[in-house]
């Protein structure tokens, strides 16, 4: 940050740090107990796709990452606004299989040099009423925020609130609340909680 930044009250954004996604499973276990919310075993990452051989290459490697986990299974979806999203599941809802498996799709486009093309990771949880929560990482931020939805284009922002209360001292949380786009029916959102059958 520069002279004149300090001076007039701007910051950078902080940069995104991949290994924040390993504070993910204490804090998973933090929300479960305050809040009910369990993890599905479902998370996602959410990339500009980009055409050439260079970025086939990187998507490749991490689909074989995570296939020699055998609880493990990966979908690639697209949500119709320009991002693809690799959709990974734990048959096991193990959060830390999940967040390894998660870390190595976002590594394997990182080392290709496809950094700038990630939008966010995503880490996915249930309430036993049907609600459905996001714990949402974004790259350009280098923060976390969390979604919960209650319906088509409902969103429970109390609720959300009370969650970054409850996990800010755990996670990098996103102060400007502005900044917490609504993922509606996100890849993965409402996959079936613990096994989803996923090729």
């Amino acid at each position: 940050m520069g002279f004149f930044d300090a001076l007039l009250g701007r910051s950078k954004p902080k940069r995104a740090n991949l290994d924040d996604l390993f504070a993910l499973p204490p804090a998973a276990l933090t929300l479960q107990a305050a809040t009910g919310f369990t993890p599905t075993g479902v998370g996602a990452v959410a990339f500009r796709q980009v055409e050439g051989a260079a970025f086939q290459s990187a998507e490749s490697e991490s689909v074989a990452l995570i296939g020699s986990d055998p609880a493990a299974s990966v979908r690639q979806e697209n949500d119709g606004f320009g991002f693809t999203w690799q959709v990974v599941a734990d048959e096991n809802a193990e959060v830390v299989n999940l967040v390894t498996n998660i870390h190595a799709v976002n590594s394997a486009l990182v080392n290709q040099g496809f950094d700038t093309m990630l939008l966010c990771t995503t880490v996915y949880f249930v309430h036993p009423d049907g609600r459905r929560m996001a714990l949402v990482y974004q790259y350009k931020r280098g923060t976390f925020y969390p979604f919960v939805q209650l319906g088509p284009k409902q969103r429970d922002n109390p609720l959300e609130i009370q969650v970054k209360g409850i996990l800010s001292s755990e996670l990098p949380f996103e102060e400007d609340t502005s900044n917490w786009s609504a993922l509606w029916d996100a890849p993965g959102m409402n996959d079936t909680p613990g096994a989803p059958e996923l090729q």
